[in-house]
């Protein structure tokens, strides 16, 4: 305990950076103003006087002026040292000036305030690391919005199965007459209702992880994650009716492979989810000037160019209505965009005539990035 008190003390007397700074720029201007006034003194009292009827009086003369110059040198001393602190105060305040922006701002910013920037300009330090933090901020900002969603749409997707579950068994043990088979079947849709929250469990990490940001850049052929992506699908087509198409050419990015392989997966599920029987499902990859695009096009209802920004909302559907029925959970599209929004590329969506989807996703040129 003495030990700690001692250290708190020693910090506390630690001099401040701006106190450190002044006395630096306070004490090279002092001794520069000190070594012109000593080299004053003997410069202008180095001159001999010749002997003469008048010698005498002008050596008197001589040494009244060096003693006034010592005087005024032992005046000035201290006012040249006052000065050269001061200038070196004023000169070390206005350069931590942007670094006490910089603390007040990061103080005031907090869980519900970050969306505030520093917005610093300049050629200097203090600009670089006022976007360094700025950059810190907008991550903090994307993962408090990314948490707080995740949290939201988990407590109201997963009332519902609970609920469900909860009854079940109450009407199974509050049956006197329940046999085997009942508590049984009753058990398996305890299951059913247990795999489907696992599966939106596991898309909202998904949805959040994409919303998070892209933690480690690494190059990848959005073909050949396609390619995969469309090959473990082709069973699941087939049994919908649907003719699948690819046209799959080389296009190099950089990013997220295991992001990227959600985004793919989420495209081609819901283009074979929304169909209709007979439909059709194209996928298609290029690279034009170090730019990666998939587009992903299907058949389907005809949907109204006013509602196509809806489908990208989590849980909803065209009719607005949140769900978690059916085949998916309105959380397809919702991944798409977050993991779009992580690598920087552009996302084009238009609703076809005839009805269905198509849908671009274009990758940033990671050349350009490296």
């Amino acid at each position: 305990m003495f030990l700690y008190r001692e250290a708190a003390a020693l910090v506390r007397l630690r001099p401040t950076l701006r106190t450190q700074l002044t006395l630096l720029y306070g004490g090279l201007l002092a001794a520069l103003g000190v070594g012109l006034l000593f080299l004053l003194v003997p410069l202008q009292g180095s001159s001999s006087v010749q002997a003469g009827p008048h010698a005498a009086a002008i050596a008197a003369a001589l040494n009244t002026a060096e003693r006034n110059k010592e005087i005024i040198g032992a005046i000035a001393l201290p006012v040249v040292v006052l000065l050269a602190v001061a200038g070196g105060w004023l000169i070390a305040g206005r350069l931590l000036r942007p670094l006490r922006t910089i603390t007040a701002t990061a103080r005031d910013i907090s869980a519900s305030n970050l969306s505030r920037r520093l917005d610093l300009r300049g050629p200097d330090e203090f600009a670089e690391l006022g976007e360094t933090l700025d950059g810190l901020f907008g991550r903090l900002e994307a993962a408090f919005e990314s948490q707080r969603h995740f949290v939201a749409n988990a407590s109201h997707e997963l009332r519902t199965p609970l609920t469900a579950e909860r009854t079940l068994l109450q009407v199974a043990l509050a049956d006197p007459a329940a046999s085997t088979a009942t508590l049984r079947s009753a058990c398996e849709e305890v299951l059913a209702l247990g795999d489907r929250q696992e599966r939106l469990i596991a898309a909202l990490l998904t949805l959040a992880s994409g919303e998070g940001g892209v933690e480690q850049w690494e190059p990848f052929d959005l073909a050949e994650i396609a390619g995969n992506v469309v090959a473990a699908r082709h069973k699941d087509a087939e049994r919908r009716g649907l003719q699948v198409s690819t046209a799959l050419s080389a296009a190099a990015t950089a990013g997220d492979s295991r992001l990227a392989e959600s985004l793919v997966a989420n495209l081609v599920d819901n283009a074979i989810r929304y169909n209709v029987t007979g439909g059709r499902v194209s996928v298609s990859t290029v690279s034009v000037a170090g730019k990666a695009a998939l587009r992903v096009t299907n058949t389907g209802p005809v949907i109204s160019p006013g509602q196509v920004d809806r489908l990208f909302q989590p849980f909803q559907r065209l009719s607005g209505v949140r769900t978690g029925n059916g085949d998916g959970y309105g959380l397809g599209l919702s991944i798409v965009r977050a993991i779009a929004d992580a690598h920087g590329a552009t996302l084009a969506t238009r609703a076809q005539p005839e009805g269905g989807l198509d849908i671009e996703v274009t990758f940033p040129d990671h050349r350009a990035a490296g």
